[in-house]
């Protein structure tokens, strides 16, 4: 089972930090992505992070602002969102991959977990 925590309220410009916990350990060998849903829009696809950590993705709205991590032994995904923007507001999500490497697709992933909240406010 996946458990996402760290959401909260936020200044723009602020930092938060979110981490997708896997109790089931399920996510060892699989890609790990992040991916938020703002009302009234679709799931969007923010980080992605290969089954090492050698290969990570970005939607372009979190370029350089947003950093996806994992440590395996603590079977956990991190991301890490700096300079934080009122449009980063949305329930963000991590699931489990169906492979190894990077998928954007939300077909491409098994396992969801419960989401957790974040807002930012200006």
């Amino acid at each position: 089972q996946l458990q996402a925590f760290g959401g909260g309220v936020a200044q723009a410009g602020s930092s938060l930090r979110l981490s997708c916990v896997d109790s089931r350990r399920t996510f060892n060998n699989n890609a790990v992505g992040w991916f938020r849903q703002a009302p009234g829009k679709e799931r969007e696809c923010v980080a992605v992070i290969s089954w090492n950590g050698r290969s990570t993705y970005y939607t372009d709205s979190v370029k350089g602002r947003f950093t996806i991590s994992r440590d395996n032994a603590k079977n956990t995904v991190y991301l890490q969102m700096n300079s934080l923007k009122p449009e980063d507001t949305a329930v963000y999500y991590c699931a489990v991959g169906l492979r190894s490497t990077i998928a954007t697709k939300t077909q491409d992933y098994r396992y969801w977990g419960q989401g957790t909240l974040v807002t930012v406010s200006s």
